[in-house]
C-alpha cells in the first residue's frame, strides 16, 4: 500500500526565501541523520548558484509527515528561467507563494503566480522573514490580494489561506500572536489546502517528463510525474516524441525520492514523481506511456524567448590559447546539447558555419549559459544582445518589461529622467519610512540593454533592480543609449604602467599594467563619444641618469573590474565580448567589417 502524496511547488521572486526555508523543511522533517554536516541552501546544488545565491535550475526533493509523502519542487525566482517555472508546474496540484513581509510581491512574484493561476493552481501564501525589523507582514498580504486580483484570480483563489514564518530560524504560525518554533503549522496548511494527486492508477502508464538528469553508468535520466497508471521497473514502455514517433525500450532503472537521495523502486503509481532511466532520447515535454495502448500527454508549452546573441568561433590574435573547445563543431555540440535540457532556450545556425543565432528569456538567462560554457572549457564569442521583435495582428510588436526599482531617495530623480529617455513610463511610486522609494516602470526591453550599470553608477551602489517580462506592444520608437566613446589598443603586447600612466586623462582603464592586449582589443571608456586608439605597450626610455624620487609612489586610479555580465551590458553594436576559461576580453569587430 503506498503513501498518501502531495505534490507542492515552491514560487516566490528572486531572494525572498524559498531555499531556505526548504533547508528547514528538510531538517524538521528528519531528512538529515543526526550529526551530518549541512551546508546552507543544500537545493542550490550547481557551482554557480553557490556563488550567486540564486536558484536556476528547478530540483525535487520529497519528506515524509505523518504517513504522508510530500513532493517538493524548489523553482527558480529570476523571471530569466521561467522555462524552469513553467515545465515543473505542471507536476504539481498545490503551490506555496513566498512573499518578503518586507518588500511584499516584486515582479517577478507577478511572473510565478501569473503561471500558477493559470495552471489552476490555489496558492497557499507564506509571508516570510517576519521577525526582520522592518517587516509588516499584514500589509504584504494586503499586496498579494491586490496582486491575485490584478491577474483575474476567480472567487477561490483568492480566499487563499495564508500563514507567516522565518525560514531562517526555523518556524511558521497560522497567526502572529500564535507561539511556534517549528514548521507544523506550514505542513499542516500544505496537507489541508493542497489536494492529492488525481492520476488513475488503473488506466494506461502516462508519464510525462520536465526535467532531464545525467548518470555516468546509467546515461540519461528523465523525472517526472506519473499522470496514469503503474511504471515498474524492468518493464517495457513506449516514449511518444515530440513528432509523435513511438520508440520503445525497456526501464532499466526507477527511483523515488527520500530527502535529497533517490532511493531505488520496484514500481511507483500515478500520482508520484519518479526518475526513470532507459530512454537515451527522452526530451523535456514528450511522455512515457504504454507501448500497447501508447496515448500522448499534451507538450509543455512555454513562453518565447525575448532576446537574442550571435555565439562565434573566438577568432582573436589570442584565440585557441586558452580554451580546450574551440572549433565551430564543439561550439554546436554543446549548444546543441544544452537545448536538451533548457526548455526555454532556441539555437539557430545561420549563413556561416561559424556562427549561431542563440534565443534566451534575458541578460542573465543568456549570461549564466556562457559562464556555464566558459567554465567547462570553451572559448568562443559573443555579440551584444539584441530584442526579438514579433508581429501581432499584422502589427510589429517588442517586448516591454515591468521594470521595479528600489533607490534612495537622492537618486530618484536621476533614474525617472534616465527611464524616461529610454521610453519607460512610470506606472506607480510609493515612499516608504526608511528614506527609500520604490519606482514601478514598464520599458521596453531594449531600453533596459546597458542599464544595470548607468543605475548602479546613478545610485552609487545602492539601488535594487528587477525586471520580468510584462507582453508584446507596438514599437516605442527610438531609444537613447548615452554611452562613451572606448579606447582601443593599436599595438600587440603586454601593458605598461608608464603607458597607461601617460594615457590615463584619457579615460577609464578595464585592464591593469601587466595585462596581454592585441590590436583591435578595448581597453577602456573614452572621456568623449568618439573611440580612440592608444598604445599602451610603450616603455619608458631608460638613461644613465637616476630617475627623480617620489615615480614609484605614483599609482594609476582603479580599474573597472568587466565581469561577464558587466562586459554583455557594455558593449555596442560593432563590439564583441570574447570568452575563454581565463578571461573575459572586449573587442571591436574586425575593421574591414566596421568603418569607425
Amino acid at each position: 500500500m503506498s503513501l498518501p502524496i502531495r505534490n507542492v511547488a515552491i514560487i516566490a521572486h528572486v531572494d525572498h526565501g524559498k531555499t531556505t526555508l526548504v533547508d528547514a523543511l528538510l531538517q524538521q522533517a528528519g531528512a538529515f541523520r543526526q550529526g551530518e554536516a549541512v551546508v546552507e541552501c543544500v537545493m542550490d546544488s550547481n557551482e554557480l548558484e553557490r556563488e550567486r545565491g540564486i536558484t536556476i535550475l528547478a530540483k525535487n526533493t520529497a519528506v515524509k509527515y505523518k504517513d504522508t509523502s510530500i513532493n517538493i519542487v524548489d523553482t527558480p525566482g529570476h523571471a530569466d528561467f521561467g522555462g524552469e517555472v513553467e515545465r515543473v508546474l505542471g507536476m504539481v496540484e498545490g503551490c506555496l507563494l513566498i512573499v518578503d513581509a518586507n518588500e511584499g510581491p516584486m515582479p517577478q512574484t507577478r511572473f510565478v503566480l501569473k503561471k500558477a493561476l493559470e495552471k489552476g493552481l490555489r496558492p497557499i501564501v507564506l509571508v516570510n522573514k517576519i521577525d526582520r525589523p522592518s517587516a509588516e507582514p499584514y500589509k504584504a498580504i494586503d499586496k498579494v490580494l491586490d496582486l491575485f486580483l490584478e491577474l483575474g484570480a476567480d472567487e477561490d483563489q483568492c480566499d487563499f489561506p495564508y500563514l507567516f514564518a522565518s525560514g531562517l530560524a526555523g518556524f511558521a504560525k497560522n497567526d502572529l500572536d500564535d507561539d511556534s518554533n517549528d514548521m507544523v503549522p506550514l505542513f499542516e496548511a500544505i496537507l489541508r489546502h493542497v489536494p492529492p494527486p488525481v492520476g488513475d492508477a488503473n488506466k494506461p502508464l502516462q508519464l510525462q517528463v520536465t526535467t532531464l538528469d545525467y548518470s555516468e553508468y546509467l546515461g540519461r535520466i528523465v523525472i517526472g510525474k506519473i499522470h496514469n497508471g503503474v511504471i515498474k521497473a524492468n518493464q517495457q514502455a513506449a516514449l511518444v516524441t515530440e513528432t509523435g514517433a513511438i520508440v520503445k525500450a525497456k526501464i532499466s532503472k526507477l527511483f523515488g525520492f527520500d530527502g535529497l537521495k533517490r532511493i531505488e523502486l520496484e514500481e511507483a503509481s500515478a500520482g508520484n514523481i519518479v526518475a526513470v532511466a532507459g530512454f537515451a532520447n527522452a526530451n523535456i515535454g514528450e511522455t512515457i506511456t504504454d507501448p500497447n495502448d501508447p496515448q500522448a500527454l499534451p507538450l509543455i508549452k512555454v513562453d518565447e524567448p525575448t532576446l537574442q546573441m550571435t555565439f562565434c568561433v573566438n577568432d582573436s590574435p589570442f584565440a585557441g590559447q586558452e580554451g580546450k573547445f574551440v572549433t565551430s563543431r564543439q561550439l554546436r555540440d554543446r549548444l546543441m546539447r544544452e537545448l536538451e535540457t533548457n526548455v526555454a532556450l532556441r539555437v539557430e545556425e545561420t549563413d556561416s558555419p561559424d556562427k549561431f543565432a542563440v534565443s534566451g528569456r534575458g541578460e542573465l538567462h543568456l549570461g549564466i549559459l556562457i559562464e556555464t560554457m566558459r567554465r567547462e572549457g570553451y572559448e568562443f564569442q559573443v555579440s551584444q544582445p539584441q530584442v526579438i521583435y514579433r508581429e501581432v495582428s499584422g502589427q510589429p510588436c517588442e517586448p516591454f518589461e515591468c521594470l521595479v526599482l528600489d533607490v534612495p531617495e537622492d537618486a530618484v530623480g536621476g533614474c525617472i529622467e534616465r527611464l524616461g529617455q529610454r521610453r519607460a513610463e512610470m506606472q506607480d511610486m510609493q515612499v516608504s519610512n526608511n528614506g527609500r522609494t520604490q519606482l514601478e516602470f514598464v520599458i521596453p526591453a531594449r531600453g533596459l540593454v546597458g542599464f544595470r550599470g548607468e543605475f548602479m553608477r546613478l545610485t552609487r551602489g545602492d539601488g535594487i533592480m528587477n525586471h520580468s517580462f510584462l507582453d508584446y506592444r507596438p514599437l516605442a520608437g527610438e531609444v537613447e543609449s548615452r554611452r562613451n566613446g572606448v579606447l582601443i589598443s593599436f599595438e600587440e603586447g603586454d601593458a605598461t604602467f608608464y603607458a597607461m600612466k601617460n594615457c590615463e586623462d584619457r579615460g577609464i582603464f578595464f585592464i591593469t599594467p601587466g595585462t596581454r592586449v592585441y590590436k583591435g582589443m578595448i581597453l577602456g571608456e573614452h572621456n568623449r563619444p568618439q573611440d580612440l586608439d592608444l598604445n599602451v605597450c610603450k616603455t619608458k626610455q631608460l638613461t644613465n641618469h637616476r630617475a627623480s624620487g617620489g615615480e614609484e609612489l605614483v599609482q594609476l586610479q582603479a580599474p573597472v573590474e568587466m565581469n561577464l555580465e558587466r562586459a554583455l551590458e557594455y558593449i555596442g553594436p560593432d563590439e564583441l565580448v570574447e570568452v575563454t576559461p581565463q578571461s573575459v576580453r572586449l573587442r571591436k569587430l574586425s575593421k574591414k567589417l566596421v568603418r569607425r
